[in-house]
């Protein structure tokens, strides 16, 4: 009898030191993360779309035009190429196959 009260202790401190945070388990780096909420809980990296698209776009012929397409295309893919054009493989397919109402490519 003793022994089995001495296995429930023995398992129910165990269990409560497995359940206590430690300091190295939490996210460090909040700025770069996001939280998705709903059914569906999972950590997706946080863009700055307004700022790499800007940056994307500087050098276009229309820039405001640019902008709003690569905003799109930012918070549907979650990605921005690097540079001021090309490099659209770098983001994937999501990027290079997205398309307008008359077939152009959308993203700059």
């Amino acid at each position: 009898m003793s022994s089995r009260l001495l296995l429930v202790v023995a398992v129910l401190l165990f269990g409560c030191m497995a359940v206590v945070p430690s300091e190295h388990s939490t996210i460090e780096d909040h700025e770069t993360q996001a939280v998705v909420k709903g059914a569906n809980r999972r950590l997706l990296p946080f863009l700055n779309c307004e700022g790499l698209c800007n940056q994307r776009c500087s050098k276009h012929s229309r820039p405001n035009v640019c902008t709003r397409a690569c905003g799109t295309c930012c918070m549907r893919c979650k990605c921005v190429p690097p540079g001021t054009a090309g490099n659209r493989e770098a983001c994937g397919t999501c990027y290079t196959d997205m398309t307008t109402h008359h077939n152009h490519l959308k993203c700059p």
